[in-house]
């Protein structure tokens, strides 16, 4: 089985990160891997990526005449690749070595078509202590409570998650215009729309393996609430929009929220009156915010997506 990762980037500040990403691709320890990267319009990172990486023979580097966005340009990187599957990682992250690996053995055991993995946190500038595991997944971590074990869920995370080519194909890839005519800049959801097509067609969702590993760089600026509140508050609102687009995308979201505040928030209250600190203070209270903010995110996108 060959494997295409599709690895997308266009910012000549995230270059670093970008070919940190790209030889970690190409140092797995699976071998039959393909490297498709496309730089969306930026002509100095795809020649500095060509001078960098272009003598692998496992490496095809496509430029976007122009920036046309990251759901798009993936499609693009999934038309151009030639492998069986095709998986998805970002420019800001760093795959484990047996990750490919991973993902291939939960093909060949669960005759999957889509498999993603576990997002794990590279905290750049320190794990923020006010942050509660439970919210992980504002900043691309796999959060708790995301699945017990190997299991099929509706969608993993973006930058670990991969299609069998055919059925990618089949199903035209990601919806590009969201965050366009659907919506807005701060509607996010790609996966989760795509997903659940294959889900109305196939009637089967995305095998979830945690041995399949990728690092996420979270970068200072992520650590800020302000911004995670922000994050939180687009969040919610991004999650009402794809009830819209996709009326069967809401039940993961509603049980996590059951669990959240049946099982999570419960737990937290006990073990702060057990074992009382300003860390579990803090991550109480900002767990309380948090979930508000999606809330007020979610009651806008009632008004804006009725």
């Amino acid at each position: 089985m060959k494997v295409s990762v599709v690895l997308c980037t266009y910012s000549p500040d995230m270059y670093e990160h970008f070919l940190e990403a790209a030889e970690g691709v190409l140092a797995q320890t699976y071998s039959d891997v393909e490297l498709v990267v496309v730089v969306d319009g930026t002509e100095s990172v795809y020649e500095r990526a060509v001078e960098d990486l272009g003598d692998d023979e496992r490496t095809r580097i496509h430029l976007n005449d122009e920036n046309v966005g990251l759901l798009e340009s993936r499609n693009t990187g999934a038309e151009l690749a030639s492998g069986d599957v095709v998986a998805f990682i970002d420019d800001d992250a760093v795959p484990a070595p047996d990750w490919i690996e991973a993902l291939v053995d939960v093909y060949g055991r669960r005759d999957a078509i889509a498999a993603g993995g576990k997002m794990v946190g590279e905290w750049v500038a320190g794990e923020p202590g006010f942050l509660p595991e439970e919210f992980y997944w504002l900043v691309g971590v796999t959060h708790r409570g995301f699945a017990d074990g190997e299991s099929e869920v509706r969608n993993t995370f973006g930058s670990n998650i991969s299609f069998d080519r055919e059925v990618f194909l089949e199903m035209d890839g990601f919806d590009s215009d969201i965050g366009g005519r659907k919506g807005d800049k701060n509607l996010q959801g790609g996966e989760t729309e795509l997903c659940a097509r294959i889900r109305s067609v196939y009637d089967e969702g995305v095998w979830y393996t945690p041995e399949a590993r990728v690092a996420h760089k979270v970068f200072e600026y992520r650590t800020r609430p302000t911004w995670l509140l922000e994050r939180a508050f687009w969040q919610g609102y991004s999650k009402r929009a794809m009830e819209t687009l996709v009326g069967e995308s809401a039940d993961e979201e509603s049980a996590y929220l059951g669990q959240l505040l049946g099982t999570f928030l419960p737990a937290r209250l006990r073990g702060l009156v057990s074992a009382p600190s300003v860390t579990a203070v803090l991550q109480l209270l900002f767990l309380l915010v948090l979930t508000g903010t999606v809330g007020l995110g979610y009651a806008y996108g009632l008004l804006r997506w009725r």
